[in-house]
């Protein structure tokens, strides 16, 4: 890796960044080409079903292409699809060298070996780290049929999250609920509970309003896409009612028997088995199931008992926690409801990965160590 190399790339991986709130379900892919030391040509993919980084890239860069080095954050694709395969454009444009962050899990060396059997040089694993970060979820879809699952928490400094009494509302302040929705936006999928729903009656969507000025510049309102809702409904509490139901985008109610509720077109129900001697959905099916369904990345809002149950079953990628500075006392509920640990071999253990304010908040994100 050359210097040169390495400032490439950096600013490939910065392009992919641009399209974080749209690309959904498809990877965020950044591409830079380069010729005689001068950038002739840039490119993202914004949305699926558009033309992907490179292609941006060749229209920017024309007959400039000829001779270059092109820089992409994954390997150009092989197959025909919704637009044609990467790896032919990039031959057809008759560059000298493609150098790939990173082999793409789902076209698995074949686009590379396209281009090195027209005669062009290929280099893969520059800032191969950094690139996976830009997609766990899609990545994590490829090589194991799962979504990646991050789970969003928030409490007092005490670890409490409603008082005995069950308020809850506000524990963190405004700037931490604006922070939620950059995440709400970049995730397939918000996932919570019937109980939830009951206790907050909430929107579970993304407020362009309040994605911040920078945001909406870069991003039209009608760009945006809305996560599908995904809520677990075991028993089937939820009626139409409820306002989530009768806003924009799409909601899945998981439940294990079907209801004969009218609901709006909107909304489906997907029957999912339960647990073996349990009322509980399984879980795992779930996640499966939504995976199948197109779904790579899931944000998680819900109660303790959820996120224990994904905790305890290995199903959880990563953890975002919101502290607020307040102190709710010993008779308030707690974060996670997990119960009966008798060594400290059985928590959940994490790696914090960052720190920072947010607003008057403490958000801690972590990965979990899943032994999966």
């Amino acid at each position: 890796m050359t210097p040169t190399d390495q400032q490439m790339m950096l600013r490939a991986i910065t392009l992919a960044k641009h399209g974080r709130y749209t690309t959904a379900p498809n990877p965020k892919v950044g591409c830079v080409i380069v010729n005689d030391g001068d950038i002739v040509g840039e490119g993202y993919h914004y949305q699926a079903g558009q033309p992907h980084a490179e292609v941006f890239a060749l229209r920017q860069a024309q007959h400039r292409a000829q001779g270059a080095t092109v820089y992409v954050t994954l390997e150009p694709c092989s197959h025909h699809g919704r637009t044609s395969p990467c790896a032919e454009a990039l031959i057809n444009a008759k560059v000298a060298r493609v150098v790939c962050a990173m082999v793409d899990p789902n076209v698995a060396g074949r686009g590379i070996a396209l281009l090195k059997a027209a005669g062009i040089e290929v280099d893969v694993g520059v800032l191969a780290i950094e690139a996976q970060t830009l997609n766990p979820g899609f990545i994590k879809q490829m090589t194991h049929q799962m979504p990646y699952v991050e789970l969003k928490l928030a409490a007092s400094l005490d670890g409490r999250t409603a008082l005995a009494n069950g308020v809850s509302k506000w524990i963190t302040g405004p700037k931490a609920r604006a922070d939620v929705q950059h995440f709400r936006a970049q995730a397939g999928a918000i996932l919570s509970t019937s109980a939830t729903v009951i206790a907050d009656n909430p929107s579970l969507n993304v407020r362009w309003s309040e994605l911040g000025e920078s945001v909406q510049q870069a991003y039209p309102q009608a760009a945006l896409r809305q996560p599908t809702r995904v809520i677990i409904d075991s028993q089937n509490r939820l009626t139409p009612e409820y306002q989530l139901f009768n806003l924009p985008g799409e909601t899945i109610l998981a439940r294990a028997m079907l209801g004969t509720e009218v609901w709006p077109d909107s909304v489906q129900q997907w029957q999912i088995p339960t647990q073996t001697n349990s009322q509980q959905l399984d879980l795992v099916a779930l996640l499966s199931q939504l995976a199948d369904y197109g779904i790579n990345h899931i944000w998680v809002e819900a109660g303790a008992s959820l996120a224990a149950a994904l905790l305890q079953q290995q199903l959880v990628d990563s953890l975002i926690l919101y502290q607020a500075p307040k102190l709710m006392g010993s008779d308030s509920r707690g974060l996670i409801d997990i119960s009966g640990l008798t060594t400290m071999a059985q928590t959940p253990l994490l790696t914090i990965t960052d720190v920072a304010m947010v607003g008057e908040d403490i958000r801690i994100m972590a990965t979990v160590q899943n032994n999966k």
